[in-house]
């Protein structure tokens, strides 16, 4: 049987359900043993790729650690002879790589992850990676480069299984996603419309889950201007911008509609130079999450009225948002692939959970332009973006099961 997804607009989630249930026969109540073999036989050379790529400082901005982390993602993709171009990043650094291997099917299925990490220069010195009480420590080993190992293998454990049902997987990877990604979206977007459904690589939760929704991000900034004293001498002549933005910093923080899921969290702010003069130029940034768009707008129509309740007369205030991620919604698509990937996770008698996230990530930008998504499907582990980030050992060989079935029943086949 042959089938496509079809874009959200244009299928309900009853018939979605339908054409899913029809293509992806029930999992069976063990694992399929040539998938399981290969990932068990992958877990040490898995181990040892991955130990090389989280000892390469490749913070956003790092490129020539982007640079060699590519090098060595590169030489993997050749060698499982995909086609692999490579797109300059601007305004960020570095390239994004993209590699296409076609088979003899219809389904087009794209996997993405991240090669940047969200540490400096001297990390992966200061904290190389090893492994204690089956955890692995290192700088973005779960963060993603776990999940471009587990992209990576599941890809070669298809070659080895000469599978070829797909009609095209393609793996993307970013070199600017912890900092939002502005040097890979509009290729992401383009990629991802061309595709039938997305696979992103973002670490699997801590509780052995998967990511079915996400909250999308944006930047509220607030500019006030003032004027500038003598702060002993006549502060009175002045008009201090630093007061007024902590006021304004007050009531706009109250913008959050927890039924909603929405918050707003100042967390930047910048005033005066001189402690003896009244600034004359403040300014304050919130990180903004939102789990419907609509909230958007919301947010920055309240912003813009909230902001007229001044506390220092004769200053000037001007606010903006700027939105980043959308959000990723769950829906009926998603609900159907996470479905299917708890029947197959079922398979090795483990239970897969299904969690939503106040993180942003480039799944959001899959979602955005239609294209059904599900995210998680990396090495488990936690600690993100701290000093204790871990991969869990265990987790290599199940995760590597899951996302190579994933791709073997998405391509209509066991």
């Amino acid at each position: 049987m042959k089938f496509r997804f079809t874009r959200p607009a244009l299928i309900s989630g009853l018939s979605l359900g339908i054409v899913l249930g029809a293509a992806f026969p029930a999992a069976s109540a063990e694992p399929y043993q040539p998938v399981y073999e290969k990932a068990e036989q992958s877990k040490d050379d898995a181990l040892k790729l991955l130990e090389r790529l989280v000892n390469i400082d490749s913070g956003t901005g790092d490129e020539q650690g982007l640079q060699q982390v590519g090098a060595i993602v590169i030489e993997e993709l050749k060698k499982l002879g995909a086609q692999v171009d490579t797109y300059p990043a601007t305004p960020a650094v570095g390239n994004n790589i993209v590699a296409t291997l076609r088979g003899s099917g219809k389904v087009k299925i794209l996997l993405m992850a991240h090669m940047d990490t969200v540490f400096k220069a001297g990390a992966a010195k200061a904290r190389p990676f090893y492994i204690k009480d089956k955890r692995a420590y290192g700088p973005g080993v779960m963060d993603d480069k776990g999940g471009v190992v587990a992209g990576l293998y599941a890809l070669k454990i298809l070659q080895q299984l000469h599978f070829t049902d797909y009609g095209q997987i393609t793996f993307l990877l970013n070199t600017n996603e912890e900092t939002g990604s502005s040097g890979s979206r509009a290729l992401i977007e383009k990629i991802a419309k061309q595709h039938d459904v997305t696979l992103n690589l973002e670490p699997g939760r801590p509780a052995d889950g998967l990511v079915v929704w996400r909250k999308g991000s944006g930047t509220a900034e607030v500019d006030v201007i003032g004027k500038a004293a003598h702060a002993g001498v006549a502060p009175e002549s002045g008009r201090n911008a630093a007061t007024e933005v902590a006021h304004q910093v007050l009531q706009l923080g109250q913008l959050g509609n927890p039924n909603k899921q929405t918050t707003v969290n100042f967390t930047v702010i910048n005033a005066g130079g001189s402690k003896n003069v009244i600034p004359d130029h403040a300014t304050a940034f919130a990180d903004v999450r939102v789990a419907v768009p609509e909230e958007f707008d919301r947010v920055e129509q309240d912003l813009a009225k909230v902001a007229q309740n001044k506390l220092i007369p004769d200053t000037q205030v001007s606010t903006k948002l700027t939105r980043g991620f959308p959000p990723m919604p769950k829906n009926s698509q998603s609900d159907a692939l996470a479905a299917k990937a708890q029947a197959i996770y079922a398979e090795l008698g483990r239970t897969l959970t299904l969690e939503g996230s106040g993180g942003a990530a480039d799944a959001s930008l899959s979602a955005g332009v239609g294209t059904p998504t599900l995210d998680g499907f990396g090495i488990v582990g936690g600690g993100i973006h701290t000093p204790e980030e871990y991969a869990e050992v265990d987790s290599v060989v199940p995760r590597f099961y899951l996302l190579t079935r994933m791709l073997m029943d998405l391509s209509n086949h066991k």
